[in-house]
């Protein structure tokens, strides 16, 4: 009795989480589980027999799921996940090893674990301890941040590290992982030239990659029109329909749609888009509800993105709440943004889901995660005073 006493005392004692962030995810997740009821009717039909309840039942244990977490992590307080952060990416690093080499003896992706008949992707674990860590690190090292050898190069290893690994299988995430580190770096005050020289090291090797893989050579040249790698034919005899059959499918969809969509359910290119209701899950929402629901929906990661960047991160209550907060931020706006320009067509095809809206498994846990960290910030900010104000601005000065 006396220990739920406590529990009580303190969570009454606690400012409430921030109620924009929580109606986004909310709205975010309600407008996935109906898209996704949409969008799944192939998946059903060639694995199912046309059972389409039993991937949507799946789907909203997963969205209730990742609710759940997130209602969880946001009562811990964020110092006391961070003690763990760096076993976890130990445990994580470790997983991406073990995926590549199970990957040596299976059919399909390298990203893939299954355990007990439960599939979870290593690179979901990797990316919440990564920025977790880096937090860590940030903030432990602020009095010498602009030192290469005691701040710098301790990061530089563990992201470089763990940008690696997760970028042998899944490019894109890794990208987006990248940017997400060196904005945490500039918010911290680390070294420009060491963000650019981080940043350059990530571009180099994203270009290896890219030449080194004849299906990511064949998706940079489809989106740019050029022949650079020589790895177009090979890539059309793996997908006969070619990489640039997916970017078209999805303009169609826009065009399809028009302002105000063809009405829910009524989709036509998720007969023809591949993963309708993960990896082109934008391009049906465009085409059921048009472009207006298109730009409610971004407008919603808007919403995250400035509580996240201009409440919740600015009025943190020490570093490390400021850290995580944008490192978190940037991933899930990111994730929503690429998504939705992939389906666009203004960037190459990636395969990231978009946050709480794609039919996803751990990425829809790992993103309850992030989200419950930012919440948890957001109960311990302080009130904005002129004082406060004035020594927030003079400490980025």
């Amino acid at each position: 009795m006396n220990a739920l006493r406590t529990l009580k005392d303190r969570l009454s004692a606690r400012s409430p989480a921030d109620k924009y962030v929580i109606w986004v995810v909310l709205a975010l997740s309600a407008v996935g589980v109906v898209a996704v009821y949409s969008a799944i009717t192939f998946l059903a039909e060639t694995k199912a027999g046309g059972d389409t309840e039993r991937f949507l039942i799946r789907h909203v244990i997963r969205v209730v799921l990742a609710l759940g977490v997130m209602g969880v992590v946001s009562l811990i307080d964020y110092r006391t996940l961070a003690r763990y952060s760096k076993v976890a990416l130990v445990i994580a690093l470790g997983l991406l090893v073990v995926v590549k080499v199970v990957g040596l003896f299976t059919e399909g992706p390298d990203r893939w674990l299954r355990v007990a008949g439960f599939g979870f992707q290593p690179s979901d674990l990797a990316r919440v301890a990564l920025v977790f860590y880096i937090a860590v690190l940030l903030a432990q090292k602020q009095d010498y941040v602009k030192s290469f050898g005691r701040a710098f190069l301790p990061i530089l290893i563990w992201a470089f590290g763990t940008i690696l690994l997760i970028g042998l299988d899944d490019l894109s995430t890794s990208a987006v992982l990248l940017v997400a580190v060196m904005l945490m770096g500039f918010v911290a005050r680390v070294s420009t030239y060491q963000i650019a020289a981080l940043g350059m090291m990530g571009a180099l090797l994203a270009v290896g990659m890219i030449a080194n893989s004849p299906s990511r050579a064949a998706r940079v040249e489809s989106y740019l029109g050029v022949n650079i790698f020589s790895s177009t034919n090979a890539e059309h005899v793996l997908n006969p329909q070619g990489e640039g059959y997916q970017s078209q499918q999805a303009r169609i969809a826009f065009a399809m749609g028009g302002l105000t969509g063809v009405g829910p359910g009524k989709s036509i290119q998720r007969d023809f888009l591949p993963a309708p209701y993960n990896d082109f899950i934008f391009a049906i929402i465009a085409e059921e509800y048009g472009v207006l629901g298109a730009v409610a929906l971004l407008l919603g990661f808007c919403i995250l993105l400035i509580r996240g960047f201009l409440r919740i991160a600015r009025d943190a209550p020490d570093p490390l709440g400021l850290f995580l907060t944008v490192g978190f931020t940037t991933l899930l706006v990111l994730y929503g943004f690429v998504h939705a320009g992939v389906a666009c067509g203004l960037l190459p095809v990636t395969g990231l889901p978009m946050p709480f809206v794609s039919y996803g498994g751990t990425s829809m846990i790992a993103n309850g995660v992030m989200v419950g960290v930012i919440l948890n910030v957001s109960r311990q900010v302080k009130e904005r005073t002129p004082a406060t104000e004035r020594r927030k601005t003079e400490s980025f000065v």
